[in-house]
């Protein structure tokens, strides 16, 4: 719904053209308002498909390393009793579980808070300027 605003003339007072200007400002910061939020709109949408397509394959993927495991333990079974196999295949997939949480303890040990470096970081913002105005 937008109104036809009319032209500043050269004859227009300044009051009509502080009016005109305050009019058209609002309609403006309102238009983009309304363009953001479709925008926003539309990016919310296709970050919800994306993470909906994202989860069915993590879930996919699970199911396939499922079926690799009882593949893993069928093929023993050719040689081995299944129970055997089975317990082969469990105590090698816990050796890896080991590793990767021990690796994983390495990686969380070594993450800094991020709140100092935001902190220094403004504080070194906030010397830029006093040096700028100084």
């Amino acid at each position: 719904m937008m109104t036809v605003q009319p032209r500043p003339t050269a004859d227009a007072s300044i009051g009509e053209l502080m009016s005109q200007l305050s009019t058209q400002t609002s309609r403006l910061v309102r238009d983009e308002m309304r363009l953001a939020q479709k925008e926003f709109q539309e990016s919310a949408k296709h970050a919800g498909i994306g993470a909906g397509l994202f989860s069915v394959a993590g879930l996919l993927a699970f199911f396939g390393a499922a079926t690799l495991i009882a593949a893993a333990v069928a093929a023993l079974a050719l040689v081995l009793d299944v129970w055997a196999a089975a317990l082969i295949v469990a105590a090698a997939l816990f050796v890896v579980a080991g590793i990767a949480a021990l690796v994983g303890r390495k990686q969380a040990q070594e993450v800094t808070p991020a709140a100092p470096r935001t902190v220094e970081t403004v504080k070194a913002d906030i010397q830029e300027l006093k040096d700028a105005r100084s």
